[in-house]
């Protein structure tokens, strides 16, 4: 039996090592994969089925059961949306390689608030929500059961109680302590549930490593709020270890929402195999004509839509990047771009918590501080709380608000969306904000990893190796 069940593990390995020579992105992964699953595969072998893929199975192929519907609803949107796409180059430099990672066109006629920290953000949220007349749609990648999640799950069941369609999606994961009793209350009223479910389809099933990280609420196909906000008390600042709780949302009106509405139906069609029938009118905002348009990326991407996009956003910079994420965590491409724009003269900042949730995270991060130390890159650690924003604000016209952060997770391993915003009133709101922020923190001195004892330098260098994962 023994005998059995090592050469099983043998034979499992050498299988695994070949699949992951064909799939693994680059080839130091390759190669790690490969020597491990055969040197150590009773280990190795099962964390390459959790923790090795970089493709999410079956989100695609799902979808072509009713591809004739999902294309139907695809062009009309498109249809709909053409009278608000922006043409003109010139305008927004960005725009051909935004266009292209997009797959459509920055869209006129809306207005776009920065809301800031968790009382503006969900004060607007659930206002919202109760001004709701045909539906609801909520997505969260984190909620919980107590003070803010009672608020908003009282706010869904009220709506749908007078006769309003209201869909809540949730990642199983990340709220993997909501009860049962909470998803039951809502079921009970009325409200349509459902786990994002990520490991349903036969190549999913051992698969935990993707998670849908979006969140997204839509009232009736004319107000989208996306940020970095999940549901929780901590998303207010109630948390005693985290204390004040730095975070960012924005609410759009104007034709932009229906592209949030359309990232919302593939998710809820992969979860449920179902497409509720919603309103797919564009309007423009009452007062807006803000470009703008919304970039949702995932494992499922033919291309790496995330890291691309930041790459070329760093890229096109000319005055000044500044970023805000929480986790630090980025890739040979994004490093190259960081360097690139500081040698040509532009303004790097990044904003990162001075107390994070994540000792890997925070491990890691000294790494890279000391990795682009050489360059004229300045770091800053944000002190009064934590920091978990998603901002950058690339020169005086572009700036963005989402769920990704600056890692290889949100790159590559997690469902994300992002507000990508092209106007300069915006942009100028966003560097007010940010400006208080910086002076809130206190720079990082770029050799404060080598005064740091031998065993901490040896953890930051193990933790840099786990940097794919985290």
């Amino acid at each position: 039996m023994v005998t059995l069940i090592v050469i099983t593990a043998h034979i499992l390995g050498l299988l695994s090592s070949v699949h992951a020579v064909m799939t693994t992105r680059t080839a130091q992964g390759a190669i790690a994969w490969a020597v491990s699953l055969n040197a150590l595969p009773y280990v190795s072998v099962p964390a390459y089925w959790v923790f090795g893929r970089r493709k999410f199975a079956g989100y695609v192929e799902a979808r072509q059961d009713r591809e004739e519907e999902i294309a139907y609803l695809r062009e009309d949107v498109i249809r709909g949306l053409e009278p608000f796409a922006e043409s003109s180059v010139e305008r927004v430099p960005e725009y051909q390689g935004l266009k292209a990672l997009a797959g459509t066109s920055l869209f006129e006629g809306n207005d776009v608030e920065l809301l800031i920290d968790g009382e503006a953000t969900f004060d607007s949220i659930l206002t919202g929500i109760a001004e709701a007349r045909e539906y609801v749609l909520v997505q969260f990648y984190i909620v919980r059961d107590d003070g803010l999640g009672t608020r908003l799950q009282q706010a869904m069941i009220e709506r749908a109680r007078q006769g309003v369609r209201v869909f809540f999606l949730y990642d199983e994961i990340g709220s993997h302590q909501l009860s049962k009793a909470y998803r039951e209350d809502l079921r009970q009223a009325g409200v349509e549930v459902s786990a994002f479910n990520t490991t349903q389809g036969r190549r999913n099933r051992f698969q935990l490593n993707f998670r849908n990280h979006r969140k997204i609420v839509v009232v009736d196909g004319r107000q989208a709020w996306i940020g970095g906000h999940n549901v929780g008390d901590e998303y207010l600042g109630l948390d005693p270890e985290f204390g004040e709780w730095r975070d960012t949302h924005v609410r759009l009106t104007g034709p932009t929402v229906q592209m949030a509405q359309a990232t919302f139906l593939a998710d809820w069609y992969w979860a449920t195999r179902g497409l509720p029938e919603l309103e797919w009118q564009a309007e423009p905002a009452a007062d807006g004509d803000t470009l703008a348009l919304i970039l949702p990326t995932s494992p499922a991407d033919e291309i790496e839509k995330a890291q691309l996009f930041f790459v070329h956003a760093l890229n096109s910079a000319r005055q000044r990047i500044w970023i805000a994420t929480p986790y630090f965590v980025p890739d040979e491409a994004v490093i190259a771009a960081l360097t690139l724009a500081a040698l040509r003269g532009v303004e790097v900042k990044i904003l990162i918590p001075d107390k994070p949730d994540s000792v890997l995270v925070q491990l890691s991060s000294f790494w890279y501080i000391e990795e682009l130390g050489d360059t004229d890159i300045h770091f800053y650690r944000y002190e009064p709380g934590f920091l978990h924003q998603k901002v950058m604000l690339v020169d005086d016209m572009l700036a963005t608000v989402g769920t990704a952060n600056f890692d290889n997770r949100s790159f590559r391993l997690n469902f994300e969306v992002t507000a990508v915003v092209a106007d300069r009133d915006f942009a100028r709101e966003v560097e007010e904000m940010l400006e208080a922020d910086f002076a809130r923190s206190q720079p990082i001195d770029p050799d404060v990893l080598k005064q740091k004892p031998f065993l901490f330098r040896l953890a930051v260098r193990t933790a840099r190796l786990m940097a794919p994962v985290q």
